[in-house]
């Protein structure tokens, strides 16, 4: 395993990282950590699992051993918002049809190939996911970007099923409002 191949995965890591620590300085170790220790024991990787998931299976013992150092110096208090959201309240926010269809379809979207081939809109998109509710954001990035079943998402957050379902589709919601106004309309609002 070399160095270039594990540094593909540093994007993906660090924002998982920075949805779990809240710290970038603090990210940044922990992602260093991580990388180091796949450097140093990258013959036990099997590929019985993608490279990207023995990568996060690292990283969460290394966010799991920063909050134990934590908590060895001070309490931590509970953690905001640790009850579950309402999944019916999601109701209010359907733009679905019966069959599952939209309702209205996206706005004009120009050329997405050649959008997303921009660096500028990578920069949008992770500041709409920035904006998006901490819950919200972390059950997309898991999903999306790391490539988590849903179980495995619902473990991590310690949700259920119908709640990361929630957060799923409010996070998509989110993200394509934002990114219909600040990228795909006639006026760019950067």
């Amino acid at each position: 395993m070399d160095k270039n191949q594990l540094n593909d995965h540093r994007t993906i890591l660090l924002r998982y990282a920075l949805l779990q620590l809240h710290d970038e300085a603090v990210a940044e170790d922990a992602v260093q950590e991580t990388l180091l220790a796949a450097l140093q024991t990258g013959n036990s990787f099997r590929s019985k699992s993608a490279l990207r998931t023995w990568l996060i299976g690292i990283l969460k013992h290394k966010i799991a051993d920063h909050y134990r150092a934590a908590e060895r110096h001070y309490s931590l208090g509970e953690p905001a918002g640790g009850h579950e959201e309402d999944p019916n309240a999601a109701l209010e926010q359907l733009i679905f049809d019966g069959k599952g269809r939209w309702i209205g379809s996206p706005g004009a979207w120009n050329n997405p190939d050649h959008a997303l081939e921009q660096d500028e809109f990578w920069v949008l998109f992770e500041w709409c996911q920035k904006n998006l509710s901490e819950q919200h954001a972390r059950a997309f990035m898991l999903r999306e970007m790391v490539g988590l079943e849903t179980e495995e998402i619902c473990l991590d957050m310690a949700i259920s099923h119908s709640a990361c379902r929630v957060y799923l589709h409010r996070a998509r919601l989110g993200l394509r409002e934002c990114l219909e106004q600040r990228w795909f309309n006639e006026k760019r609002e950067l």
